[in-house]
């Protein structure tokens, strides 16, 4: 299945954060759009690995996701390296994406930061002829997406551009309380995290009214690119 925007978070819950409404949006307009999570969260304070598949599951099916799976690298231990990065190869040469979205370029988290320079450094791998992958027994042909994008997480990153996702921003959030072990419930009993505040719930809306704001929409998500971005004209630019 060929996609066209494969999205990648080091977490589950990553993507759902930081570009849920633009992915819920792109669906919505008809596009095919994917999501894999580089770990299964096991590190985390809250919930389990199982607790976290449904929940990642959940989401998905409110995003409208055509794809998602989860590669089980090792939670706060992956690294950047050829074994790594050929996993993410071989999907990326299986879904053929014209646009990859990934992580923060520095955040928190480090994993975040790792993920988004590992599957960067994929991205490229993945056009050169001589790195040979295979899905099943087929060998896969090079491909390189057209754009790299990567969105914002904890950190107030300036972003290079934004999208607007007014109209999507209740699926958007709807997406990210599919989490229910990971964010704000006055019931819970799980020790408290930096994540689990009302504060950082809240704080997912009031970010993209701020930069909705800016450019004068109810909402919007910012991202960072890695090369210019063109337009055909001037008038192309809300």
């Amino acid at each position: 299945m060929k996609l066209d925007i494969l999205a990648f978070g080091a977490h589950p819950d990553d993507i759902e954060l930081g570009c849920g409404g633009t992915l819920a949006k792109e669906v919505a307009n008809g596009k095919k759009v994917g999501v894999i999570d580089l770990t299964r969260g096991e590190l985390g304070t809250r919930g389990t690995t199982e607790t976290r598949k449904t929940e990642a599951m959940d989401a998905a099916k409110i995003l409208g996701l055509s794809i998602r799976e989860n590669l089980a690298f090792a939670d706060g231990f992956f690294i950047n390296d050829k074994q790594h990065q050929l996993e993410i190869i071989k999907r990326i040469r299986k879904y053929q994406p014209d646009i990859v979205i990934c992580n923060a370029i520095d955040d928190r988290h480090i994993d975040h930061a790792k993920g988004s320079k590992l599957v960067s450094d994929a991205c490229f791998l993945s056009g050169l002829v001589k790195i040979e992958t295979k899905n099943k027994k087929d060998v896969q042909a090079p491909w390189r997406p057209k754009h790299v994008y990567h969105y914002i997480q904890w950190k107030n990153i300036e972003p290079d551009l934004v999208v607007d996702v007014s109209g999507f921003i209740d699926t958007k959030m709807a997406s990210v309380l599919a989490y229910k072990t990971q964010f704000f419930d006055a019931n819970s009993k799980e020790p408290e995290t930096p994540i689990s505040s009302k504060n950082f719930t809240d704080s997912v809306i009031y970010r993209s009214r701020d930069l909705g704001r800016l450019v004068g929409v109810d909402h919007a998500e910012g991202f960072t690119v890695e090369r210019y971005v063109a337009v055909d004209s001037l008038f192309d630019l809300k």
